[in-house]
């Protein structure tokens, strides 16, 4: 799948540790693999669980691998590429989850890297069940970069391209998502509780309610209203229930919540 390429994680938190553990399940060989962190206790849990190659020196990881994918946190990426491409990167392929990191900021440390991704995957990542926007340099990118790209993150959920400038949607939208959607589960299942369930099963309602109909509409490619409305039996319990979400603003309420996110990730961006 992806040939004979190595593949190099500067940085082994639990997003590059998904994104390896994915890698894996596709098949490709452990020796494709190295990942670099400054913590050895981080280093030692991934050598350890996925039997690859780890390093304490950004550079060395660098130099062998044809991708590489910058996985540290965005306020200390400045220094790691410094320290990792003192000479440039201009030969290598480049995949930065860095959040709000632009691809003109990267390039610019890099020295005249033109092979480079942007990409904004989510949490859920680490159970396969991820989504991942990709941002591409503007056409510099073969084919087979872009390929090899699409491919990685296809191991931990769906992938969907965008223009960079949208980023901060992203991040507002499917970054930000699951904490939206964990409070929603929370809530139904207080609601369940309050109506007298136990607990763990208003839990386990609440949360498989979610799982299955966000599946629902995944598989049938229907629009969400078209399959609400297919619940809502006129004078039924589930119109009851939906009137008052929208008296209540349920759905302006995560509009607004999409947008707040998203205006942060910009002054984020702005401030960085």
């Amino acid at each position: 799948m992806f040939g004979s390429r190595r593949i190099a994680f500067i940085g082994a938190g639990n997003m590059a540790e998904a994104i390896i553990a994915g890698l894996l399940h596709s098949g490709l060989a452990n020796s494709q693999l190295i990942a670099s962190d400054i913590d050895s206790s981080r280093r030692d849990a991934v050598r350890m669980r996925y039997t690859i190659e780890t390093t304490g020196n950004n550079r060395q990881a660098a130099d062998w691998a044809d991708v590489i994918v910058l996985a540290v946190e965005p306020q200390i990426l400045d220094e790691v590429l410094a320290e990792t491409f003192p000479l440039g990167a201009s030969s290598k392929f480049i995949i930065s989850v860095a959040a709000g990191y632009p691809l003109s900021r990267l390039a610019a440390h890099l020295h005249g890297a033109e092979r480079m991704v942007r990409a904004m995957p989510n949490t859920p990542s680490c159970i396969r069940q991820g989504v991942t926007a990709l941002a591409y340099a503007d056409g510099v990118l073969s084919e087979d970069d872009e390929r090899t790209a699409r491919l990685m993150f296809e191991q931990i959920g769906q992938v969907v391209r965008v223009n960079e400038q949208l980023m901060d949607a992203v991040t507002g939208l499917s970054g930000s998502g699951p904490a939206y959607v964990y409070l929603m589960i929370e809530a139904l299942a207080d609601g369940g509780v309050m109506m007298g369930l136990s607990r763990q099963a208003a839990q386990i309602l609440a949360a498989q309610t979610v799982a299955g109909a966000a599946q629902l509409v995944i598989d049938s490619g229907e629009h969400p209203g078209v399959l609400k409305d297919r619940v809502a039996s006129p004078g039924g319990t589930t119109i009851a229930g939906l009137h008052v979400l929208e008296g209540g603003g349920f759905r302006a309420m995560l509009v607004s919540a999409v947008e707040a996110a998203s205006r942060r990730s910009m002054e984020l961006g702005s401030q960085s």
